[in-house]
């Protein structure tokens, strides 16, 4: 319940301080544009990446590609009450050792979710998305090896000005796995992203911040990625990851890992983290 009221408490806080978007939207023509945005298309960053560990000794063992497909499909035609929008969304995300025999995936994370989508209107103008959703995240595999959580999932995304936009999210989780109860000390509690992109589209530089049950302590993921032309959605990318809870199975290990490759960036001019 805290961290719902306090969800609602940032919303309201970035609605009377930061709002102040250089465009000016017809409320009514963006609620009636959900009809006729695409039902499907690309939920979160689609990515693959290679790397390596900067706080361990480089090998093959520890190199690897960090690849992740994630994709929505809205299920309700038109828009529902309160200006709401039912949507499923489905993210995969894979880490694989490249450098070993027989190319083995080291870890697959496998997170689908049904959620109630809201495009944000303040004061005629649309300055964001947010979304009520349940999801569940889990990696397929058996015994000891096995990790598997669900949550109800709270967030939104708001533009601040034509350059900035910030993100906040957090969950109550409802973890069934017999291998992770403990996984809130590592994969965190809630998360807090910002994002700057340049007047002309062409460059991004965004950091993610997840806040670990425990103290103080944060995972954190920094990114910078450069369009490959003015009218394409398709990125360079260059990410570096610093904390705890990267893969499911490997939660409880500290990774220092950066890596480079190519990403394809949602069309609706945010995505989610």
């Amino acid at each position: 319940m805290t961290r719902i009221l306090t969800f609602l408490l940032a919303i309201h806080f970035c609605f009377t301080v930061f709002a102040h978007p250089p465009v000016y939207y017809n409320a009514d023509s963006i609620r009636a544009g959900i009809e006729e945005v695409p039902s499907f298309g690309l939920y979160k960053d689609n990515y693959f990446m290679a790397g390596a560990p900067l706080n361990h000794k480089v090998t093959r063992h520890t190199t690897d590609v960090k690849f992740q497909l994630s994709i929505r499909q809205r299920i309700t035609k038109s828009k529902l009450p309160f200006d709401t929008y039912l949507f499923l969304q489905y993210t995969q995300k894979a880490f694989w050792n490249v450098l070993e025999n027989s190319l083995p995936m080291r870890d697959i994370n496998f997170n689908p979710g049904l959620g109630i989508g809201y495009l944000i209107v303040y004061k005629g103008r649309y300055i964001g998305q947010a979304y009520l959703m349940g999801e569940h995240e889990s990696n397929g595999r058996f015994t000891n090896y096995s990790r598997s959580w669900n949550k109800i999932t709270t967030g939104a995304a708001i533009r601040l000005n034509n350059n900035v936009d910030v993100q906040f999210k957090t969950w109550y989780p409802i973890i069934d796995g017999r291998h992770n109860q403990d996984i809130l000390r590592y994969n965190g509690i809630f998360q807090l992203g910002g994002n700057y992109q340049t007047d002309n589209r062409q460059f991004n530089a965004g950091l993610v911040l997840t806040k670990r049950k425990s103290g103080l302590s944060f995972n954190t993921q920094w990114e910078l990625s450069w369009k490959f032309s003015k009218n394409s959605s398709q990125y360079f990318i260059l990410q570096y990851y610093n904390g705890y809870g990267e893969n499911l199975l490997e939660y409880k290990a500290y990774h220092s890992n950066l890596r480079f490759g190519f990403a394809i960036k949602p069309s609706n001019g945010f995505s989610f983290y």
